[in-house]
Protein backbone atom coordinates (compact mmCIF):
# COMPACT_ATOMS: atom_id res chain seq x y z
CA UNK A 1 0.00 0.00 0.00
CA UNK A 2 2.70 2.57 0.86
CA UNK A 3 4.43 1.97 -2.24
CA UNK A 4 1.16 2.28 -4.59
CA UNK A 5 1.38 5.88 -2.25
CA UNK A 6 4.56 6.66 -3.39
CA UNK A 7 3.40 5.79 -6.99
CA UNK A 8 0.93 8.36 -6.88
CA UNK A 9 2.69 10.84 -5.31
CA UNK A 10 5.85 10.84 -7.53
CA UNK A 11 3.33 11.40 -10.40
CA UNK A 12 2.47 14.91 -9.19
CA UNK A 13 4.96 15.78 -6.78
CA UNK A 14 6.96 19.22 -7.40
CA UNK A 15 10.30 17.39 -6.89
CA UNK A 16 9.95 14.02 -9.59
CA UNK A 17 8.29 16.06 -11.49
CA UNK A 18 11.63 18.21 -11.78
CA UNK A 19 13.87 14.84 -11.95
CA UNK A 20 11.67 14.15 -15.15
CA UNK A 21 12.25 17.38 -16.99
CA UNK A 22 16.17 17.07 -15.90
CA UNK A 23 16.38 13.38 -17.37
CA UNK A 24 14.50 14.32 -20.09
CA UNK A 25 16.38 17.00 -21.17
CA UNK A 26 19.27 14.78 -20.88
CA UNK A 27 18.00 12.35 -22.80
CA UNK A 28 17.76 14.69 -25.86
CA UNK A 29 21.39 15.58 -25.20
CA UNK A 30 22.26 12.08 -25.98
CA UNK A 31 20.58 12.03 -29.23
CA UNK A 32 19.78 8.42 -30.38
CA UNK A 33 18.17 6.10 -27.25
CA UNK A 34 20.39 2.85 -26.66
CA UNK A 35 19.75 0.55 -23.96
CA UNK A 36 19.75 1.67 -20.23
CA UNK A 37 19.12 0.56 -16.45
CA UNK A 38 17.46 2.46 -14.31
CA UNK A 39 19.01 1.32 -10.83
CA UNK A 40 16.99 1.45 -7.58
CA UNK A 41 13.68 2.35 -9.60
CA UNK A 42 11.11 2.16 -7.20
CA UNK A 43 7.71 2.35 -8.96
CA UNK A 44 9.42 2.68 -12.63
CA UNK A 45 8.80 6.46 -13.13
CA UNK A 46 12.37 7.09 -14.49
CA UNK A 47 12.41 3.70 -16.52
CA UNK A 48 8.84 5.04 -18.14
CA UNK A 49 10.64 8.63 -19.23
CA UNK A 50 12.99 6.34 -20.50
CA UNK A 51 10.73 4.04 -22.81
CA UNK A 52 8.49 7.76 -24.12
CA UNK A 53 11.95 8.71 -25.26
CA UNK A 54 12.57 5.23 -26.75
CA UNK A 55 15.17 3.63 -24.48
CA UNK A 56 15.44 -0.11 -24.59
CA UNK A 57 15.58 0.24 -20.50
CA UNK A 58 15.52 -2.30 -17.58
CA UNK A 59 14.44 -1.57 -13.65
CA UNK A 60 16.43 -3.18 -10.79
CA UNK A 61 15.29 -2.84 -7.52
CA UNK A 62 15.88 -4.14 -3.72
CA UNK A 63 12.33 -4.05 -2.60
CA UNK A 64 10.38 -6.94 -4.34
CA UNK A 65 6.95 -5.35 -3.88
CA UNK A 66 8.22 -2.36 -6.08
CA UNK A 67 9.32 -4.52 -8.93
CA UNK A 68 5.69 -6.09 -8.45
CA UNK A 69 4.83 -2.16 -9.01
CA UNK A 70 6.75 -1.00 -11.41
CA UNK A 71 6.06 -3.99 -13.59
CA UNK A 72 1.99 -3.20 -13.28
CA UNK A 73 3.27 0.10 -14.77
CA UNK A 74 4.47 -1.82 -18.01
CA UNK A 75 8.46 -1.43 -17.04
CA UNK A 76 10.51 -4.69 -17.62
CA UNK A 77 11.74 -4.52 -13.88
CA UNK A 78 13.86 -7.18 -11.55
CA UNK A 79 15.08 -7.51 -8.25
CA UNK A 80 18.36 -6.56 -7.50
CA UNK A 81 20.99 -4.85 -5.06
CA UNK A 82 22.67 -1.89 -6.43
CA UNK A 83 26.02 -3.09 -4.80
CA UNK A 84 25.67 -6.31 -7.61
CA UNK A 85 24.21 -5.70 -9.90
CA UNK A 86 22.16 -9.17 -11.61
CA UNK A 87 23.56 -7.82 -15.36
CA UNK A 88 26.64 -8.18 -18.01
CA UNK A 89 29.10 -6.14 -17.70
CA UNK A 90 29.55 -3.59 -20.77
CA UNK A 91 25.79 -3.87 -21.87
CA UNK A 92 24.57 -0.72 -21.33
CA UNK A 93 24.60 2.38 -22.92
CA UNK A 94 23.36 4.83 -20.22
CA UNK A 95 22.77 3.72 -16.17
CA UNK A 96 20.59 6.00 -13.64
CA UNK A 97 21.12 6.35 -10.23
CA UNK A 98 18.75 8.53 -8.98
CA UNK A 99 18.37 9.52 -5.54
CA UNK A 100 19.55 5.85 -5.02
CA UNK A 101 23.40 6.20 -3.70
CA UNK A 102 22.64 8.35 -0.48
CA UNK A 103 20.62 4.78 1.02
CA UNK A 104 23.63 2.61 0.68
CA UNK A 105 26.82 2.54 2.55
CA UNK A 106 28.72 1.28 0.70
CA UNK A 107 28.05 3.53 -1.81
CA UNK A 108 31.71 3.15 -3.91
CA UNK A 109 30.96 -0.67 -4.17
CA UNK A 110 27.62 0.83 -6.51
CA UNK A 111 29.30 3.43 -8.21
CA UNK A 112 31.89 0.09 -9.49
CA UNK A 113 28.66 -1.70 -10.80
CA UNK A 114 27.51 1.55 -12.66
CA UNK A 115 31.34 1.62 -14.21
CA UNK A 116 30.95 -2.33 -14.84
CA UNK A 117 27.48 -2.24 -16.74
CA UNK A 118 28.07 0.49 -18.84
CA UNK A 119 29.54 -0.05 -21.86
CA UNK A 120 32.98 1.65 -23.20
CA UNK A 121 31.66 5.68 -23.97
CA UNK A 122 28.31 4.74 -21.94
CA UNK A 123 26.66 7.62 -19.86
CA UNK A 124 25.97 7.78 -15.93
CA UNK A 125 23.61 10.02 -14.88
CA UNK A 126 23.36 10.44 -10.63
CA UNK A 127 21.64 12.41 -8.53
CA UNK A 128 21.87 12.74 -4.42
CA UNK A 129 20.60 14.97 -1.78
CA UNK A 130 23.13 17.56 -1.39
CA UNK A 131 25.19 18.90 1.76
CA UNK A 132 25.48 17.22 5.07
CA UNK A 133 24.54 20.93 6.71
CA UNK A 134 21.01 20.05 5.33
CA UNK A 135 20.32 17.10 7.62
CA UNK A 136 17.78 16.78 9.11
CA UNK A 137 15.29 14.41 10.82
CA UNK A 138 13.31 13.66 7.02
CA UNK A 139 16.64 12.24 5.94
CA UNK A 140 16.84 9.45 8.58
CA UNK A 141 13.18 9.01 8.06
CA UNK A 142 13.73 8.38 4.01
CA UNK A 143 16.16 6.01 5.02
CA UNK A 144 19.44 7.90 3.93
CA UNK A 145 22.92 7.46 5.10
CA UNK A 146 24.39 10.78 4.01
CA UNK A 147 24.42 13.87 2.02
CA UNK A 148 26.98 14.49 -0.82
CA UNK A 149 29.28 17.91 -0.49
CA UNK A 150 30.00 18.30 -4.44
CA UNK A 151 33.57 17.42 -3.90
CA UNK A 152 32.31 14.01 -1.83
CA UNK A 153 29.89 13.20 -4.81
CA UNK A 154 32.91 14.48 -7.56
CA UNK A 155 35.60 11.58 -5.53
CA UNK A 156 33.02 8.80 -5.67
CA UNK A 157 32.50 9.26 -9.28
CA UNK A 158 36.00 9.26 -10.51
CA UNK A 159 37.27 6.58 -8.22
CA UNK A 160 34.52 4.33 -9.83
CA UNK A 161 36.71 5.04 -12.75
CA UNK A 162 34.35 7.32 -14.65
CA UNK A 163 35.65 10.75 -15.88
CA UNK A 164 33.04 13.25 -15.39
CA UNK A 165 31.70 15.81 -17.51
CA UNK A 166 29.47 17.88 -15.78
CA UNK A 167 28.22 18.50 -11.94
CA UNK A 168 25.25 20.87 -11.09
CA UNK A 169 22.77 21.60 -8.55
CA UNK A 170 19.34 21.64 -8.44
CA UNK A 171 17.14 23.51 -5.42
CA UNK A 172 19.40 26.55 -4.93
CA UNK A 173 16.21 29.23 -5.10
CA UNK A 174 14.65 27.17 -2.54
CA UNK A 175 18.01 26.12 -0.26
CA UNK A 176 17.05 29.22 2.42
CA UNK A 177 13.73 28.42 2.95
CA UNK A 178 13.63 24.81 2.84
CA UNK A 179 17.05 24.60 5.15
CA UNK A 180 15.11 26.56 8.09
CA UNK A 181 11.73 24.44 7.15
CA UNK A 182 14.10 21.06 7.67
CA UNK A 183 15.55 22.61 10.94
CA UNK A 184 12.69 23.77 12.76
CA UNK A 185 9.95 20.75 11.47
CA UNK A 186 10.27 17.11 13.55
CA UNK A 187 9.78 14.10 11.60
CA UNK A 188 6.80 13.69 9.18
CA UNK A 189 4.80 11.41 7.14
CA UNK A 190 7.14 11.50 3.97
CA UNK A 191 4.46 9.55 2.51
CA UNK A 192 1.69 12.37 2.74
CA UNK A 193 1.57 14.50 -0.74
CA UNK A 194 1.46 18.18 -0.22
CA UNK A 195 -0.96 20.80 -0.15
CA UNK A 196 -1.85 21.41 -3.78
CA UNK A 197 -0.85 25.37 -2.92
CA UNK A 198 2.36 24.84 -1.84
CA UNK A 199 3.46 21.89 -4.16
CA UNK A 200 2.60 24.49 -7.31
CA UNK A 201 4.53 26.89 -5.51
CA UNK A 202 7.42 24.64 -5.54
CA UNK A 203 6.89 23.47 -8.95
CA UNK A 204 7.03 26.93 -10.41
CA UNK A 205 10.03 27.99 -8.25
CA UNK A 206 11.93 25.21 -10.03
CA UNK A 207 10.78 26.16 -13.44
CA UNK A 208 12.15 29.88 -12.71
CA UNK A 209 15.38 28.28 -11.17
CA UNK A 210 15.90 26.48 -14.97
CA UNK A 211 15.76 29.72 -16.38
CA UNK A 212 18.66 31.32 -14.57
CA UNK A 213 22.47 30.54 -14.97
CA UNK A 214 22.66 29.44 -10.99
CA UNK A 215 22.51 26.33 -10.98
CA UNK A 216 26.15 24.64 -11.90
CA UNK A 217 28.15 26.55 -9.20
CA UNK A 218 25.97 27.66 -6.16
CA UNK A 219 24.83 24.81 -3.96
CA UNK A 220 21.23 23.68 -3.49
CA UNK A 221 19.44 20.77 -2.08
CA UNK A 222 20.40 18.44 -4.80
CA UNK A 223 22.93 17.93 -6.91
CA UNK A 224 23.11 15.91 -10.52
CA UNK A 225 25.71 14.47 -12.37
CA UNK A 226 26.91 13.37 -15.53
CA UNK A 227 29.83 10.79 -16.44
CA UNK A 228 30.93 8.75 -19.31
CA UNK A 229 33.03 4.95 -18.84
CA UNK A 230 36.31 5.71 -21.16
CA UNK A 231 36.40 4.40 -24.02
Amino acid sequence: MELRRIALIENDNWWYRERRKVLSAELLRLGAPGTAVDIGAAAGTASRVLAEHGWDAIAIDLNPAAVALARAHGVDAYEGDARYLPLQPCRYDLALALDVLEHIEDDARAAAEITRVLRPGGTALVSVPSDMALWSAQDVALGRVRRYPRGALVELIEGAGLVLERVWSRGVLLRPFLRRLRHRTARRDDLAPLHPAVNEALRVTAVLERRLPVCDGWPGTKLFARARRPG
